[in-house]
């Protein structure tokens, strides 16, 4: 079974990777590249190169081949810091990323629109980025350079350094092609970063209920019966009367609130309960974690 679950995993996994990679692609070339939007990274890199070296090369450097021969010292260093577990979905995802980027062609989807550009291709990247990131991966890059020179400087954090690598690319954007195109470029960061981290909560999120209830019996019943999710009981005490109570701990899906409160109020009027955010959700009825 555990076997079945891993391939299971792995065919998603690949799946998720292909489909992130190809959109990504996609605003690449088809939005970033013409418009001239340095969004940062790698690709934001290679579009910036192409464009300046179209001056005396025609047709520039393909952004492509910028993207490859930057990810392959920064991934042949991630093998051996981090380590092949950790690195294998992030190559794969990063060849399929420059197989892509060589494939689709580099025709605008918007002649000279730059906002709908900046938000529509902040939606495609953020949906790729998203969908990859669900694998428990990364395109390499300037993420997996972050996580390097991590382990060179301790005192700063993973977004910190990626903050300053992103911020001077984004920069050299600017003094490429003008500060217009560097602040549309900067909307269409935030939008990746909005929508990717949508994708990742919407999958990932839950809410975790604490309920006390003389009840209890009868509501984690009907919680595992009704909602096919486990229930833990512990044991508290009413600071006011004390007197022993039992609390209820359970983890649900977001869809599944409601169902979950017209439960325990159905068995108990009475009943406290809190309902609070949970950012993350590993184990049975979740999926195994994966590291």
């Amino acid at each position: 079974m555990l076997e079945l679950i891993t391939k299971k995993s792995l065919v998603r996994d690949i799946l998720f990777i292909l489909a992130g990679t190809l959109v990504m692609a996609v605003a690449i070339n088809r939005i970033y590249d013409p418009m001239e939007l340095v969004t940062g990274g790698i690709t934001g890199l290679g579009v910036m190169i192409k464009h300046l070296s179209a001056r005396w090369l025609e047709n520039g450097i393909p952004t492509w081949l910028t993207y490859a021969v930057c990810n392959i010292p920064i991934l042949i260093a991630a093998l051996k810091v981090l380590g092949f577990k950790f690195v294998s979905k992030t190559v794969f995802a990063a060849s399929m990323l420059t197989v892509f980027l060589s494939l689709i062609p580099t025709e605008p989807l918007f002649e000279a629109d730059y906002l709908l550009s900046a938000v529509f291709g902040g939606v495609l990247s953020g949906v790729g980025t998203g969908l990859v990131f669900l694998t428990m991966s990364t395109t390499g890059g300037t993420e997996t350079l972050g996580m390097l020179l991590q382990k060179k400087f301790p005192y700063y954090s993973v977004p910190r350094l990626l903050l300053i690598i992103d911020g001077i690319i984004v920069l050299a954007g600017a003094l490429s092609f003008g500060l217009n195109k560097a602040l549309y470029s900067v909307i269409a960061v935030y939008v990746v970063s909005k929508v990717s981290d949508g994708l990742l909560e919407g999958m990932k999120f839950a809410k975790c209920a604490f309920i006390v209830s003389d009840k209890y019996e009868d509501i984690a019943k009907e919680i595992m019966f009704a909602l096919d999710r486990g229930v833990t009981g512990l044991d508290g005490e009413g600071m006011y009367t004390h007197a022993d109570k039992k609390l209820l701990f359970c983890v649900v899906g977001k869809k599944e609130i409601v169902k979950l409160l017209d439960i325990v109020y159905a068995a108990d009027p009475q009943a406290f309960v809190t309902i609070n955010d949970v950012r993350e959700v590993w184990g049975e009825g979740y999926g195994a974690f994966k590291g």
